[in-house]
């Protein structure tokens, strides 16, 4: 277990965590948030918590969807969840032997890197033992937050789980509240911008 400490920043999975589980979705019209996942959101926001995106994408590596597609995809996350200071995405797939697929710590150790923090002083939120094994791997804090699409395995060995994504809020809040929390004056671009959003490698 984490000693309590004031996260440098929370980088959450987008599918099955953020948005429902559409497999392979290419459709910004498909794009529907997890129930709370705005209202979590906003309330790390407003505590100055820096909040990322870390996802894995094969359905480019795949074929299946574009890599423009993708871009709308997540544009319109943002529209309905608010800017996120960094976006880092795998597009390959298992069989490309990258080091950024989850369950390996790239896309982690990546998101900190833009966001100027320590993995270890990262919260990394996931609905899947892949997501846990990325942050055990890389050193941060892992919170699984089940779905329809957690095994009961993986609920099992997760080291921290939350009921849901409000329960996840305060349970990083309240180790904001124990450190103390100083706004950084950081100013969150309210575009998204596929150049300076997210990385792919």
């Amino acid at each position: 277990m984490f000693e309590p400490r004031r996260p440098g920043a929370v980088l959450f999975d987008r599918d099955g965590t953020l948005i429902k589980d559409v497999p392979y979705n290419g459709d910004p019209a498909r794009v529907e948030p997890m129930p709370g996942a705005r209202e979590a959101l906003v309330r790390l926001r407003r505590a100055d918590v820096q909040v990322a995106v870390v996802t894995n994408q094969s359905g480019v590596a795949k074929g299946l969807l574009t890599p423009d597609e993708m871009d709308q995809v997540n544009a319109r996350v943002e529209e309905l969840l608010g800017p996120f200071d960094a976006w880092a995405i795998c597009v390959h797939d298992d069989t490309d032997g990258c080091t950024c697929r989850k369950p390996a710590p790239g896309l982690v150790i990546r998101a900190a890197a833009v966001l100027d923090v320590s993995p270890r002083d990262c919260v990394v939120v996931g609905d899947i033992g892949r997501d846990m094994e990325a942050a055990r791997a890389a050193g941060a804090r892992g919170i699984l937050v089940p779905s329809g699409q957690t095994r009961a395995e993986e609920i099992q060995q997760a080291a921290e789980v939350a009921e849901d994504l409000s329960d996840l809020a305060d349970r990083v809040l309240s180790a904001v509240a124990e450190a103390g929390g100083v706004a950084s004056g950081r100013v969150r671009s309210a575009v998204w911008s596929p150049v300076v959003g997210w990385s792919r490698w």
